[in-house]
């Protein structure tokens, strides 16, 4: 991909009115359609740009290495993957570990904990912080990726990396955070300082969780409404499709209220009108916080420091206004929901402005 100055007329047009990612979009798909995946070209990629939705589930699965990069060993590989856990399925239901009432995320727990050698020896062993973090991950993946499969694969891979190619580094994180956030706010960073806050900052929250569970729900997740219907009439038929994108949980609430009652209408519609398709509406949850782990899965653990340092530049004037360590890692525990949004793609900019934009072509 060129660089930003050389890009097409048409992207920078696209930007300002909304639609951004257009031809970054082509890109990946030009990579996508190469027989064997070029895994630098896709981390250059994931490292630049955000990964459309559509694409993320595929590219991940690359660069954990739940897939090879040849196209043609996908089916067969995912096939074996497949047989892999629905076989330690088995087994965690023959020796009761789980069963039909298991919440999803407690069952790939286990799966993980048995392939790993560290199941316990019986449920009544306390979960371990290493399986709370696993946890947390889960019901956030879990909240993207439909097939349990996929998602089980996705979480314990993703685990590995953290604990393997990640591990010396994410240790490395609360200091980089002193050093950035003195570097943006010195005065913010004194303030912590004289509380004696740096050290009961929710480091395993941040770091060791990648913010899963982390942020408020509404700042996770942008909400997409689908509203799909089609009404037959006698000059034929007419399909209607609506979409919505926001954040707030009470307009979500309130949209599906209206929609629901406008459904009620079209139950009663004239006689002029035959409804042939049966109404449905469907919420998509597109997980915000996973811009974030697209970094981190393509080689950047380090996106996470500055996501920590815009909540905490975010939120400054609240935390100047408590005196106390207790009282400040209590508030960023549990942090308003508002602008949240914002602070994943204003840690992005951050990022971006201390380490730079990874420059090999793709």
């Amino acid at each position: 991909m060129a660089d930003d100055s050389q890009r097409n007329f048409r992207s920078v047009y696209y930007e300002k009115v909304g639609f951004r990612g257009v031809e970054e979009k082509k890109s990946l798909e030009i990579l996508l359609k190469d027989d064997r995946l070029d895994i630098e070209k896709l981390c250059t990629f994931s490292q630049r740009f955000p990964l459309p939705s559509m694409y993320r589930i595929l590219v991940w699965k690359v660069l954990l290495g739940i897939i090879p990069p040849h196209h043609e060993s996908h089916a067969l590989v995912m096939k074996y993957r497949k047989e892999q856990y629905w076989d330690i399925h088995h087994a965690l239901r023959v020796i009761r570990f789980i069963n039909d009432s298991t919440p999803q995320v407690d069952v790939f727990l286990r799966i993980h904990q048995l392939e790993s050698g560290k199941l316990p020896r019986n449920l009544a062993f306390p979960l371990e912080p290493e399986d709370e973090v696993f946890l947390a991950i889960a019901k956030a993946m879990e909240e993207m990726v439909e097939d349990p499969i996929e998602c089980y694969w996705l979480v314990s891979c993703f685990v590995n990396q953290l604990n393997s190619k990640h591990k010396d580094s994410l240790q490395q994180l609360p200091k980089m955070l002193e050093q950035y956030l003195n570097i943006e706010d010195n005065r913010l960073l004194v303030h912590l300082k004289a509380c004696a806050a740096m050290s009961k900052l929710p480091y395993d929250l941040w770091f060791k969780k990648c913010f899963a569970g982390c942020l408020p729900e509404s700042s996770l997740q942008r909400q997409v409404l689908l509203f799909n219907f089609s009404l037959m009439s006698s000059l034929g038929g007419k399909e209607l499709l609506f979409i919505c994108w926001f954040s707030s949980t009470d307009l979500l609430i309130f949209i599906e209220v209206l929609l629901l009652k406008y459904l009620l209408l079209v139950e009663n519609c004239p006689s002029g009108f035959i409804k042939t398709a049966r109404s449905r509406y469907t919420f998509i949850r597109v997980v915000g916080v996973l811009r974030v782990w697209d970094k981190v899965i393509s080689g950047s653990c380090k996106i996470l420091v500055f996501v920590a340092v815009e909540i905490l530049l975010t939120f400054k004037m609240k935390i100047i206004a408590l005196n106390t360590a207790e009282k400040i890692a209590q508030f960023l525990e549990n942090i308003p929901q508002d602008n949240t949004d914002a602070i994943v793609s204003k840690a992005v900019d951050l990022w971006r402005t201390h380490c730079g934009t990874p420059a090999h072509s793709v």
